[in-house]
């Protein structure tokens, strides 16, 4: 039997290891979840909520261990890991409840006919290792909760923690109602293809690419969010102090490994030199370190792979021109220190391609249209932000992203979505219309007598 092995990023430690599924495991898994689904789907609603409330209780009771081993097994430290894990608990009942909201039938064309929204089947989500229990979380709990089952794929990175998630929903879950199945990209095809009816995905575009393509041969519903290449313009008279401490912390946040990170940001020259000045200053605030290191707040990068592939684009800026005016090397083993690089251009790899790592990249600009022009000039539109005052609304209608925030961060509110525009996502979730895409839309139609 084929095993995945998890290490601890920030010291390569051993951490334990899972089964890795072959093809016909995999199929017996789904096959299960379609049995599962038609008892499950045929509760009322309320009763499912029910379930996922009483579940969502003993994750609450669980969240300090599990966020343990979210530290151990991803990096991040524990006050983060806690929050999300024991956020993810308290959240149930509440998305639950919108769902619901979402899925009711609706009567149109006077009452003569209906939109219902119904279970559509399996569900497979395929989760990212940067945050492996809310990425998880946020689709798996609509598609529950809608009436269909799933089967979670989580990374090979980090598959331990996503077994002792699902482990604890399913002391009261239904048998095959929430399934796992363990492996890399292989076993993630082999999902895609089976007898699934929906994919739901975050990660690279090119997965993404290879996921839809895939899924396109069976016309399976797909909702991906597939990261980002955030830019950040900073006109002159944005408040300088909350526009230096966003870029910054928004580009180190979880050791930069993060799908709205910021990786770009454009800086009025009237401003510039004491833009730069400030990030110095404020950078001093960020500490290298593992979990246990109560002053780190930026851990570990999740492999080796990755670390090199960060400072190979931060090697590729510095021989095009950039600087680096604060952190930079020595790195330690594991870690990348947190970077500031000015003079970046349109052309550096680092600007170009997604890095998911704690780097600042600073660029001047004397004319907006330059700024609004490089912001826009990637494949990416996950997230972008602007601050100012004056502007800074029209500036944001010009901007290519699914979500924008002005003076502030670019993730939603509330009940907004989360969505991407063009190669950042196909489809989106939360939001009773992300919460529908979880669901078959049926119109039935009634004679008048």
């Amino acid at each position: 039997m084929s095993v995945l092995k998890s290490y601890n990023p920030a010291t390569g430690e051993l951490l334990g290891d899972v089964p890795v599924a072959t093809e016909e495991e995999i199929k017996s898994v789904v096959a299960k979840a379609h049995q599962a689904q038609k008892a499950w789907g045929a509760l009322d609603i309320d009763q499912r909520i029910d379930i996922l409330t009483k579940a969502g209780a003993e994750l609450q009771k669980e969240s300090q261990k599990i966020a343990v081993l979210l530290s151990r097994e991803m990096g991040k430290d524990f006050r983060r890991s806690y929050g999300v894990v024991a956020g993810s608990a308290g959240s149930i009942s509440y998305v639950a409840g919108t769902v619901k909201e979402a899925v009711q039938p609706v009567a149109v064309y006077g009452g003569q006919a209906t939109i219902e929204y119904n279970p559509i089947g399996v569900c497979a989500i395929i989760s990212p290792w940067n945050y492996p229990v809310s990425m998880a979380h946020w689709m798996l709990i609509p598609a529950l909760t809608a009436g269909n089952a799933v089967v979670l794929k989580p990374s090979e990175e980090t598959p331990l923690v996503a077994l002792a998630y699902v482990n604890v929903l399913n002391r009261v879950l239904p048998e095959g109602v929430l399934q796992i199945v363990f492996g890399d990209e292989e076993q993630g095809k082999m999902l895609v293809k089976s007898d699934v009816q929906l994919i739901g995905f975050t990660g690279s575009m090119e997965a993404g690419q290879d996921i839809m393509s895939s899924a396109g041969r069976g016309l399976k519903q797909v909702i991906m969010e597939l990261g980002g290449k955030d830019p950040c313009i900073v006109l002159d008279d944005a408040d300088l102090d909350e526009a230096v401490s966003f870029a910054v912390a928004n580009s180190l946040e979880n050791a930069g490994q993060m799908c709205i990170s910021t990786e770009r940001v454009f800086v009025e020259s009237s401003i510039y030199d004491e833009f730069v000045a400030k990030a110095c200053q404020y950078i001093r605030y960020f500490r290298v370190g593992p979990f246990t290191d109560q002053m780190a707040n930026v851990g570990p990068i999740i492999n080796e792979h990755q670390r090199q592939r960060i400072l190979d684009q931060i090697d590729d800026a510095v021989s095009r021109g950039a600087k680096i005016v604060a952190g930079g090397a020595p790195h330690p083993d594991h870690f990348i220190n947190p970077t500031i690089l000015v003079d970046v251009t349109d052309d550096m790899d680092i600007a170009k391609y997604e890095t998911f790592g704690p780097v600042v990249c600073i660029t001047k600009f004397d004319d907006v249209e330059d700024a609004i022009f490089s912001a826009n000039n990637t494949d990416f539109g996950l997230g972008a932000v602007v601050y100012g005052d004056y502007g800074a609304e029209e500036v944001a209608s010009r901007l290519e992203a699914g979500m924008v925030g002005i003076n502030t961060g670019a993730g939603g509110g509330g009940d907004t979505p989360w969505v991407g525009a063009k190669m950042s996502g196909v489809g989106y979730h939360g939001s009773p219309d992300g919460h529908r895409q979880f669901t078959q839309a049926k119109v039935v139609n009634r004679a008048r007598w």
